[in-house]
């Protein structure tokens, strides 16, 4: 499915990403854990062709970036990010941003044919807001708006999901029906790659996780292997206790 393969990422003096190797294959779905500043978005912008890195390949869907049309790649990729949401109108209709992933629209400036709408209404059902088709994007909470993404990015349905941090902003209550609707994606057709530098958002639809530091991964494999109290203090730099409950990880810091 993805294939990144010995990637170097360098803009002026600064390294940002080292001999950085993930492989995602169908089936699999992934989180990129790692802190603030280490690497994890420019990834996730390699995955869906907005970077190149300055050496290494890029695979994406038996696609080799650089010898493709990335374009034609990013239909078949949903991408939930803050700076799609800020590209946005917040004056828009929930149920017509959510028609807007049909086409990878930011907006409609023609009418909307009844079949978009009526698919777009499904997706909203899926993610249980149906009751705020109507009201403006701008009038909803960040984790409601966080589910308009949501349905948004199923619209097309894409190949790979992915999802740069969604769980920033949101309260306890909001993260956890956020983070319920993403584990329904199991049941889907779907692989989806999750960042964030949060452990306990490592749901139990996930199966694999790379822990990335200074532009280098620390650990890289099924979950229950690479989350270990070692390979989180090396990432982190805090010591802690892990514990599994309900197949999600939690941890406790130790002075």
């Amino acid at each position: 499915m993805i294939h990144l393969s010995h990637i170097h990422f360098i803009r002026g003096e600064r390294h940002i990403l080292n001999d950085v190797n993930v492989h995602i294959q169908p089936g699999e779905h992934w989180v990129l854990l790692g802190r603030n500043g280490s690497g994890k978005t420019t990834l996730l912008e390699m995955m869906n062709g907005y970077e190149f890195p300055s050496r290494g390949t890029v695979d994406v869907l038996g696609n080799r970036f650089g010898q493709c049309d990335v374009r034609e790649i990013r239909k078949k990729i949903g991408y939930i990010s803050q700076s799609l949401m800020e590209k946005l109108n917040l004056s828009d209709p929930v149920l017509e941003v959510v028609a807007t992933g049909e086409y990878a629209f930011l907006r409609f400036y023609q009418e909307i044919p009844q079949d978009v709408l009526d698919r777009a209404r499904v997706m909203l059902e899926r993610v249980r807001i149906p009751h705020l088709a109507d009201q403006a994007l701008g009038s909803l909470s960040q984790g409601e708006r966080k589910k308009v993404m949501l349905a948004r990015a199923l619209m097309m349905k894409p190949s790979i999901l992915i999802l740069d941090e969604p769980g920033a902003g949101l309260d306890l209550f909001e993260r956890e029906r956020f983070l319920r609707d993403v584990n329904e994606l199991s049941k889907q057709d779907i692989t989806v790659v999750y960042v964030t530098h949060h452990i306990e958002e490592i749901i139990p639809l996930f199966t694999h996780v790379a822990i990335i530091e200074q532009g280098e991964i620390i650990a890289a494999g099924p979950k229950n292997e690479v989350l270990t109290p070692e390979n989180i203090r090396k990432a982190f730099d805090v010591n802690i206790e892990l514990e599994w409950y309900q197949d999600r990880p939690w941890i406790k810091v130790l002075d």
